[in-house]
């Protein structure tokens, strides 16, 4: 009984599939391209970075030893997508592409996270830093 459920459960999956339609199905399936996929798994393990390295800023009076292994326990899931994004987008990027990539997103998620979670501003001169390093971020893919 049970693995007639799992089947069940994948044929209803596969015609629900099938029942979208095709203007739906294209964009998902270019969400999945060596192109695009690393990209939103670097955002996403970033996200898990950001809150790993700085989250516990808000928690100043917890002990370090709880935050270096609340840390670690949430950078474990920041490996689990970074990696893999990494060697899916070895596929259609350099090295230095890749690096790249991931170091806008850090600073893109860092910016949100520092004003959104621990309320500080950002100033014009982290905005002209972020700008400068956008640059040389453009100067790496015009090689």
């Amino acid at each position: 009984m049970a693995g007639s459920r799992g089947i069940d459960r994948a044929s209803g999956a596969i015609e629900m599939a099938q029942s979208l339609p095709l203007h739906w199905i294209i964009p998902l399936a270019s969400l999945l391209s060596p192109k695009v996929l690393p990209i939103l798994m670097l955002l996403a393990s970033n996200v898990f970075m950001t809150f790993a390295w700085y989250g516990h800023l808000k928690f100043k009076s917890a002990a370090i030893y709880t935050v270096v292994l609340v840390s670690w326990g949430i950078a474990f899931f920041e490996y689990w997508l970074a990696v893999p994004a990494n060697r899916i987008g070895a596929e259609v990027y350099s090295t230095a592409e890749l690096k790249t990539i991931q170091e806008v997103i850090t600073l893109g998620v860092f910016a949100v996270f520092s004003v959104v979670y621990l309320k500080e501003a950002l100033t014009w001169n982290h905005l002209a830093g972020f700008a400068l390093i956008a640059c040389g971020a453009a100067l790496i893919f015009r090689a």
